[in-house]
């Protein structure tokens, strides 16, 4: 299951999977987006696409259930799906900070609660969460997002602390400056310098395949230069 998987990262990610032989849930709010641009991608017999909001608990459970009955099984997740805003500790209204906790922590929380059972199941489950180096260390005034990337790291280490009896390995994939819509405001670097989707994707297909006695808890993904990391 990959969430976010109608554009940038996720849909990157849910490319290169079924290209290695996975089958693939692809949850996005528009599955229909995801459908379309996943058309023609190799082992596209094995995709599923169906809708996923992180904010709406309801769509998490059917997602999940429709991905059971494709499948019969899940075997790894993708915590894929966020967004940011420019809240932060001086400007901002609470309303906006209240988006960004509910999009980036409460959804891959809830999502992986209702996963859980059936990854430890699977005796080799995979959660991976895209969290960033905003998680990290904070280098802008963007507050929430830096919290909500903080929180993320949290809940990945609580779900490979709780998980790892049963096979379950969590990994945070952190990233820099990816070139997606969600970097198009950037000026720091050029599009040219930043990571590429279709890279980021082969990382984290890297975390899933990685046996259970190399887990990495952690992987830092950076585009330039930083000497604390």
């Amino acid at each position: 299951m990959v969430s976010g998987a109608s554009r940038g990262i996720g849909l990157a990610i849910a490319r290169t999977l079924l290209a290695k032989g996975y089958s693939v849930s692809a949850g996005a709010r528009d599955p229909e987006r995801a459908k379309a641009g996943l058309k023609g991608a190799p082992g596209g017999d094995k995709l599923l696409c169906a809708r996923y909001d992180a904010a709406d608990r309801t769509s998490h459970e059917a997602w999940l259930g429709a991905t059971l009955d494709r499948f019969g099984r899940l075997d790894g997740l993708v915590n894929n799906a966020g967004t940011s805003n420019t809240f932060s500790i001086e400007e901002g209204e609470e309303a906006e900070l209240d988006a960004l906790w509910a999009i980036n922590v409460k959804g891959p929380l809830f999502l992986t609660r209702i996963c859980l059972p059936h990854l430890k199941a699977a005796g080799n489950g995979r959660v991976i969460n895209v969290a960033s180096l905003s998680g990290k260390r904070v280098r802008n005034e963007n507050i929430a997002y830096n919290m909500t990337k903080h929180a993320v790291m949290a809940l990945t280490h609580g779900t490979r602390r709780i998980g790892w009896d049963h096979g379950v390995r969590a990994t945070a994939i952190c990233p820099s400056f990816v070139a997606t819509d969600l970097t198009d405001g950037v000026t720091k670097i050029t599009r040219e310098e930043m990571i590429d989707p279709e890279d980021f994707a082969e990382i984290t297909a890297l975390a899933m395949a990685l046996p259970n006695t190399a887990a990495m808890a952690e992987m830092l993904v950076n585009c330039r230069l930083e000497d604390t990391l």
